[in-house]
Order: structure tokens, then C-alpha cells, then sequence
């Protein structure tokens, strides 16, 4: 896809120095509301702004297909597919749920944004050795009623096409009793392209799919539910 070079400046000089800004500001304010209230709440809150600022910054719109289950409904498991850095930002400013990711651990390296992860609740996963810590924040964002964001194909697609799912996310929500819930992105790939610096403005589509029900499930049946779950996000929406 050839995008005009004006693209390039516009992400260079503007679009980086502006989410760099508000990334430090919000980081900030989720840090020193961490003080006061260590549930994440607030900073969840703090995450949803900077998603919003970024992508009306970049100029994308997104549209919501399906409804998301009602906070009432308790914690979940989102599942989506992974094709652009944008997909972060996307699904935390379009669903209205306390949300916290699944992510590998380097992510906590990242001044800011790592410190924010860390105090607000998010599960970061060495993967050489996970450790009983995963299920203990596990227990925690359970109790809080948050839910969790991942995209089990573990990297971004280079060319949209869905990848092999890892077993991580589905085995917790078996050891939890949690619902999945799918979610199909689409269109984040021609904002900011795996490999490539260029942003530029487009449309969204992000699709809720009915929740897949882990209620009975054993260790044992993991695999089922992953083929069960991928064929939802990859099937027509």
C-alpha cells in the first residue's frame, strides 16, 4: 500500500511529539492516582482518555458492531485479533469496561506506560517463567471486576492474516470460570502498519461477538475452545 509522503511528516512531526505528550501527562496522572486508590479504577480511566486523544489525533473512527456484556455481567476474557500497534487504543476507548491487558513483560520496561501497567493492575507475563504471580493478579482483577484484553496470536499480523492462538488467556479463563469474549478488529492495519512509523486517518470496525461460555471446561478441553474461538474472529462479521 503506497501512502502519500506527507503521511510520514505528518507522524513525524506532530502525530509522535503529540502522543508522547500524552502519554507523560496521563501516565502521570494515573501514577499519582495510584496513591489513593490501587484498585485501577482512575487509571483505567486515564487509559481510556489517552486512547481517545490518540486516535482523534490520528483522525480514526471507529464503529461498534455487537454490544458489549453490561459491567453488571462481572469479569470476562476479551480475545481479539492483533494487527496494528492501534488496536490497543481502540478497544480501550470504544468498550466500557474496566479493562487490563495480557502482555508480555518488556511492555514494563517502557518509561510511563510501564510504570502505569505495573500500578494499575495489568497482567505482564514473563514467558520464560510465568509463575504463580499471574494467578494471583488474576484473582485480583476477579475480584475487582475487570476484565482482560488479550490478543493470543502474540505478535501483530504482517498481512492480516489470523495466526496460530496461544493457550495462555484461554486456560485462565477455564481455571477462572470466565466467559470468552470475541472480538473482531478490523481496518487498524491500514492505520499504522506492522514494521512502519506512517500513521494516517481511516475507519474501524470493531465487532462484539456473542459470549463463549467456559462454564464445565477442563484443562483438557483448551484446544476445542481455541478452534471455537478463532472461527468466531475470523468468520464473516
Amino acid at each position: 500500500m503506497t501512502v502519500p509522503s506527507w503521511h510520514w511528516w505528518r507522524t513525524v512531526l506532530f502525530l509522535i511529539p503529540a502522543i508522547s505528550v500524552y502519554t507523560i501527562l496521563l501516565g502521570i496522572a494515573s501514577l499519582a492516582s495510584s496513591l489513593v486508590e490501587r484498585r485501577g479504577h482512575v487509571a483505567h480511566r486515564c487509559a481510556q482518555a489517552w486512547s481517545r486523544w490518540i486516535l482523534g489525533t490520528t483522525g480514526v473512527r471507529v464503529r461498534l458492531h455487537g454490544a458489549p456484556p453490561e459491567a453488571s455481567a462481572g469479569s470476562c476474557v476479551y480475545v481479539a485479533n492483533h494487527q496494528s500497534i492501534y488496536d490497543i487504543p481502540v478497544v480501550f476507548a470504544t468498550l466500557p469496561t474496566q479493562l487490563r491487558i495480557l502482555a508480555k513483560a518488556s511492555l514494563g520496561r517502557i518509561p510511563f506506560l510501564g510504570w502505569h501497567l505495573h500500578r494499575s493492575g495489568h497482567v505482564l507475563v514473563d514467558r520464560s517463567n510465568p509463575g504463580p504471580s499471574v494467578m494471583r493478579k488474576m484473582e485480583d482483577l476477579v475480584r475487582e471486576g475487570a476484565s482482560l484484553i488479550v490478543f493470543p496470536e502474540g505478535t501483530r499480523s504482517d498481512d492480516g492474516t489470523l495466526g496460530r492462538f496461544k493457550a495462555g488467556a484461554f486456560i485462565i479463563a477455564i481455571d477462572h470460570h470466565l466467559p470468552i469474549v470475541p472480538l473482531t478488529l478490523a481496518g487498524t492495519s491500514a492505520i499504522m502498519c506492522k514494521g512502519h512509523v506512517t500513521t494516517r486517518p481511516g475507519d474501524v470496525d470493531v465487532t462484539v461477538h456473542p459470549a463463549v461460555s467456559t462454564a464445565g471446561l477442563v484443562r483438557d478441553d483448551v484446544r476445542a475452545l481455541i478452534d471455537q474461538v478463532r472461527a468466531v474472529i475470523a468468520g464473516p462479521r
